[in-house]
């Protein structure tokens, strides 16, 4: 038995945003697409107005398993993942049983393959930081839409997650919070 795809299929069960009141209740699998998007259009911005010479593809795919050993671990909120550097030395070491965990789900000839997406120790380096960057402006987007909804819960966490990306040097990432962030404050019938 290969179960590698069945337990990918899983991440539609893991919430995020554990500790917070939540308007819409959001997991790993919504969230995993959503930072494939926005890898894919950050390293877009990187190529066209930068002259990046780095595959948006490779960067969506990658997007897509940034978080595929959370289906073992459950998501770990982040106050209690960084809450102090024993704390995020040990979860990094779960993370990595996971990630092997579930590299051994799969046949022999496809694990190869597959570890470069899932192993965060095997992920492609150049493309690392803009899915780092896609990963977290998903979650001030979460914030923006929470605190939309009249949600004030997710305040503090929109300002520090906004206060992280903008001291994120990577020209691309700033191209898109001046250029496409603001949209996502705007209703439905202001995006026409």
């Amino acid at each position: 038995m290969n179960n590698f795809f069945a337990m990918l299929y899983r991440m539609r069960y893991i919430d995020r945003w554990g500790l917070m009141n939540n308007t819409r209740v959001e997991n790993i699998s919504e969230h995993s697409l959503d930072v494939a998007v926005l890898s894919h259009a950050l390293v877009t911005i990187a190529n066209k107005r930068f002259s990046a010479n780095l595959s948006a593809d490779r960067a969506a795919v990658l997007g897509m398993f940034h978080d595929a050993s959370e289906i073992i671990t459950g998501d770990l909120p982040t106050p209690v993942k960084y809450y102090n550097e024993e704390i995020k030395n040990a979860y990094k070491q779960i993370e990595d049983v996971s990630e092997q965990s579930l590299l051994k789900m799969l046949p022999e000839d496809l694990r190869e393959e597959y570890e470069e997406l899932v192993s965060s120790k095997k992920a492609d380096k150049e493309l690392l930081p803009y899915v780092k960057a896609a990963d977290k402006l998903s979650a001030l987007i979460k914030c923006i839409s929470e605190i939309r909804m009249g949600n004030s819960e997710f305040l503090k966490a929109e300002r520090t997650i906004r206060e992280a990306l903008e001291n994120i040097q990577l020209p691309a990432l700033s191209v898109f919070m001046k250029e496409f962030l603001p949209s996502y404050e705007l209703t439905l019938d202001e995006l026409e």
